[in-house]
């Protein structure tokens, strides 16, 4: 045997020897009836003798059998430590969740079991291949939840616990796809700020910052230590993870005030209680997934996101919610006109003005207080039923008069010194403020499908005092984001530039996040004063003149994938009506209409340098042809099966032409 071969296989351990070839087995019977065994599928029993061999007691099989499916991540300790990290902290608590679900079943005569299917990170896999596999991810994760809970044929319901950016959209389609079932949702939660330090939006510009002489090396390195401060929960900012959790809610699909809860505390694991009880109610009531998601909760949803200004990110995910549920999905005109009619109500990060942490949002009232303004400018659908057994109207009753809102309220006031309507503010306060509503939608000859701002983060020091931002400069065109990300890093862009980067919609890279490359700019002392155009889309703390979700994307045909160093691009973003336009209006010296800056596009041959990432996996591959086949982007990146069906049969049968 060879030293490295022995050094791995050596053992010692006499009890290593010590094999057994048999055991005993569970004590007791089966509660079997003559009926099952004539009847029954032989599946109801084995899984009653797998249900003992793991533990149960024999004479407890007859209860009711509830999943209870999370994201957890990684292995801790009785006392929290590692073992095995998870991939972020918004998995790594979620496991007692599960525990608390579980042990309320249980004590009610239930039967619960536990699955996971673990969620990656978007920040870890922020300017790494990694990002190739993010958005794909979601539909992966889906179809795997929604096969694990058809696996166990015998539940009565369904409990999803998840946090974060992918985990949760996917847990939320497929109990959407459950339609049939009880079930409920119970997010994650939030991680705090450090008592000292950065939020973690901020802080993952360290190395640009370092670059640019804004930070010594020292710093940077204690900043980046602090900024998870507690080890569980989603990031302390309002991106597409707390967004998640806030449209979770707003959907029906959560107990009342149950987003952006601060993990790991007591009001936290109390979730998990309460959850498990409203699961078991809506069992015995019969009440259904289909009866809480209806195209009522798909449009509360939608007003919530607009007052709350959450991460453009939703626009990909709730549409696929919809279509999970087999509902209307929502268009880009639906999202334009709510977006008009709905004032954003809520101050945190990253959009302002002032820029408070989740869990303030959470002490302030969160999800509940943001929809009691809602109703009283009667944006809401109250009849709507939710996971409470109540409609969202007697929620709402319940909630204005309830002691937790008058008391935590009162704690955000004493233990932070903020006043809770600073945080969640009434529309007269908020207008007051100069907050404005949440995202436009640009279209033009750069983008014919459409294509989305976060407007209400642009910075108004460059917006007109009639509200609108204005911006004509030349393109700085970019094929990648590491070339962008170099060019930023490297003082390559100037004040004044149009930086346009192609051919990074799904086709290209997954449709990437493109945080690193918005913060970078955030980071600059000048990064106002440019302008970021791309196929790829943001994540939800991105801020700034970013339009994403460009429409088609370059590799699709998109013009795009034609721009050229030095065209002259024109980008109008109205603030206030929402409304927008990007066109390509000259080359060198010469400009020209959008209509005429459409034609020359048409003529033009695409970006010679823009082709899919060499590196792009086989599966995203095959995610970005499937999703495109459903209707792409704008219809949420989704499978749409049957459409899928109808373009493969065509196809087959095209190349059974040709071979005539």
């Amino acid at each position: 045997m060879s030293d490295l071969l022995q050094s791995i296989l050596n053992a010692e351990d006499e009890s290593l020897y010590q094999v057994r070839t048999h055991a005993p087995g569970p004590a007791g019977s089966l509660p079997l009836t003559d009926e099952m065994l004539r009847e029954g599928p032989s599946g109801d029993i084995f899984g009653w003798s797998l249900n003992v061999g793991m533990g149960w007691s024999p004479d407890r099989l007859n209860g009711k059998q509830f999943l209870v499916l999370s994201t957890m991540g990684g292995m801790r300790r009785e006392d929290g430590t590692p073992i095995a990290l998870g991939y972020h902290t918004g998995h790594w608590e979620v496991g007692l969740l599960v525990k608390e679900a579980a042990l309320e079943i249980a004590a009610s005569g239930g039967i619960p079991f536990a699955g996971y299917v673990s969620d990656p990170c978007d920040g870890r896999m922020q300017g790494t291949t990694g990002m190739f596999d993010s958005l794909p991810y979601r539909n992966d994760a889906a179809i795997v939840l929604r096969r694990l809970i058809r696996s166990i044929p015998t539940r009565h319901g369904v409990i999803g616990v998840a946090t974060c950016d992918k985990g949760l959209p996917a847990m939320m389609m497929a109990l959407a796809g459950a339609r049939d079932l009880p079930g409920i949702i119970v997010p994650g939660g939030v991680t705090l700020p450090p008592t000292a330090g950065e939020d973690a939006g901020k802080a993952q510009t360290l190395g640009v910052r370092y670059v640019h002489g804004e930070l010594t090396l020292e710093e940077a390195a204690e900043l980046g230590c602090r900024v998870c401060a507690t080890p569980g929960g989603g990031c302390q900012f309002l991106g597409t993870a707390a967004t998640s959790q806030v449209v979770a809610e707003a959907l029906g699909l959560t107990l009342p005030h149950s987003a952006l809860a601060p993990s790991g505390q007591p009001i936290w694991l109390e979730l998990g209680r309460q959850s498990a009880r409203a699961v078991m109610q809506l069992e015995e009531k019969k009440i259904r997934l289909r009866d809480i998601l209806t195209d009522g909760a798909i449009h509360n949803a939608m007003v919530v996101h607009a007052a709350f200004g959450g991460s453009t990110n939703l626009l990909l995910h709730l549409p696929a919610i919809a279509h999970a549920a087999g509902l209307r999905v929502p268009t880009v005109q639906d999202w334009s006109k709510i977006n008009q009619a709905v004032p954003r109500l809520v101050s945190v990060l990253p959009n302002g003005p002032e820029y408070h942490p989740t869990v303030r949002a959470f002490l302030a009232g969160g999800v509940p207080e943001v929809m009691l303004h809602l109703r009283r400018l009667n944006l809401l659908d109250e009849s709507v039923l939710t996971v409470s057994g109540s409609t969202l109207k007697e929620v709402l009753d319940q909630w204005e008069v309830s002691g937790r809102r008058k008391r935590l309220r009162q704690q955000l006031l004493e233990a932070d010194g903020v006043d809770p309507d600073d945080v969640i503010m009434s529309p007269e306060k908020a207008r007051r403020a100069g907050v404005t509503s949440t995202v436009a939608f640009p279209t033009g000859n750069i983008a014919p499908e459409g294509s989305v701002i976060k407007s209400t983060a642009i910075d108004p020091s460059v917006i007109g005092e009639d509200g609108v931002y204005r911006h004509t400069g030349a393109a700085r065109v970019f094929t990648s984001e590491k070339d962008a990300i170099r060019a930023v890093k490297r003082s390559e862009v100037k004040a004044g530039d149009v930086m346009v980067l192609m051919g990074v919609g799904p086709s290209g890279s997954g449709m990437e996040e493109t945080y690193q490359l918005t913060a970078a700019l955030k980071a600059l002392p000048f990064g106002k004063h440019i302008t970021l155009i791309t196929d790829a889309r943001f994540s939800g703390v991105s801020t700034g003149a970013c339009i994403g979700h460009v429409g088609p994307e370059g590799l699709a045909g998109g013009p795009i994938g034609k721009l050229r160093d030095g065209d002259i691009i024109e980008i109008v973003i109205d603030c206030v009506h929402l409304t927008g336009s990007i066109n390509f209006i000259g080359e060198g010296d010469r400009t020209f209409s959008p209509e005429e800056g459409a034609r020359i596009l048409e003529q033009r041959g695409f970006h010679p340098e823009m082709r899919p990432d060499p590196a792009l996996p086989d599966d995203t591959r095959l995610w970005a042809a499937l999703q495109a086949a459903s209707g792409g982007t704008w219809k949420g990146s989704i499978y749409d099966v049957d459409r899928i069906i109808r373009v493969l049969q065509a196809g087959l049968r095209a190349l059974e032409e040709g071979k005539e």
